[in-house]
């Protein structure tokens, strides 16, 4: 059965670098900001201060067309903000507390449609207050959920991951966070299956950076590919949020494995020579389906 609709959860933020930047960020809003240039109409489900920066998200999820119904306005939090340092190309992240997504009100968020699609990740459920709004929208337990670990200390603890872990369809990680969640034997492919054996998902997707995706199958079977060659490289802010963005659109497709990872890798390859994680030019997802 072709899944009724893309639903996405949490954080909408500002990624501020260094050289006094910023761009828009946080992991749920740059998948929703990927599948809807890929045409996907996500229904983005976030919260917002009633601010300068909080202005400037609906103005641009305006003028990307996106669904903005789901945007909360928050009147005594601001909108959310890290701190970006690159130390080369890679990120490390400073995460401001207390921001507007963290209490994302579950009053008036009714279930999702039976067989629907939930995107969300674990940043965004460090907060009671909009776990609440979670378990609220996945309430009738009839939606298939896409679980993006992202680890960020202090903001996560192993027996909450878990809870989500087991609720889930399909679950992305990288191997640093496999191991973080208790499955660091050095075969890592062994740890893949003990690990999606004990969460019983349908796919497994390890994200290995340079390295490329691996994704295990329910029948056991490992589909792998590996990055081209960058031309330029910015920095990796965001790259694993296009390549989620990418699968769910081929979750939506009926796409076989192969050919969703060869396009989420495409696109995850362009975001990498780009500063952050989301760019206005819609010529970044031209030529990313084979």
């Amino acid at each position: 059965m072709k899944p009724s609709g893309l639903y996405i959860f949490g954080e909408v933020l500002f990624d501020c670098f260094a050289g006094g930047e910023q761009i828009l960020g946080g992991a749920p809003f740059n998948v929703a900001w990927h599948a809807q240039a890929l045409g996907d109409q996500p229904h983005f489900i976030s919260r917002i201060g009633t601010d300068p920066r909080g202005d400037k998200i609906l103005a641009a999820m305006h003028n990307w067309q996106m669904d903005t119904s789901g945007i909360q306005r928050d009147p005594h939090h601001p909108t959310g903000q890290v701190e970006v340092t690159l130390r080369g190309n890679d990120p490390s992240y400073t995460i401001v507390p207390n921001c507007a997504y963290d209490f994302i009100a579950a009053e008036n968020l009714a279930p999702l449609p039976a067989g629907s699609i939930l995107y969300h990740g674990t940043l965004g459920l460090r907060h009671r207050i909009s776990r609440r709004a979670l378990t609220e929208l996945t309430r009738t337990g009839e939606q298939a959920i896409f679980l993006d670990v992202n680890l960020r200390l202090p903001w996560w603890h192993k027996q909450e991951v878990d809870t989500w872990l087991q609720k889930a369809r399909w679950v992305k990680l990288n191997l640093d966070e496999l191991r973080l969640l208790g499955f660091s034997a050095p075969d890592f492919r062994a740890e893949m299956a003990r690990f999606q054996a004990e969460f019983q998902l349908d796919q497994l997707i390890l994200t290995r950076g340079e390295h490329g995706a691996l994704v295990r199958s329910a029948q056991g079977e490992i589909h792998q590919i590996m990055p081209e060659k960058a031309v330029q490289v910015i920095d990796s802010v965001g790259a694993g949020d296009a390549f989620s963005a990418v699968y769910l659109h081929g979750l939506l497709a009926g796409w076989s494995i192969p050919e969703t990872l060869d396009a989420a890798q495409r696109l995850a390859g362009k975001i990498i020579g780009i500063r952050g994680a989301t760019s206005n030019d819609k010529t970044i997802y031209q030529n990313i389906f084979s």
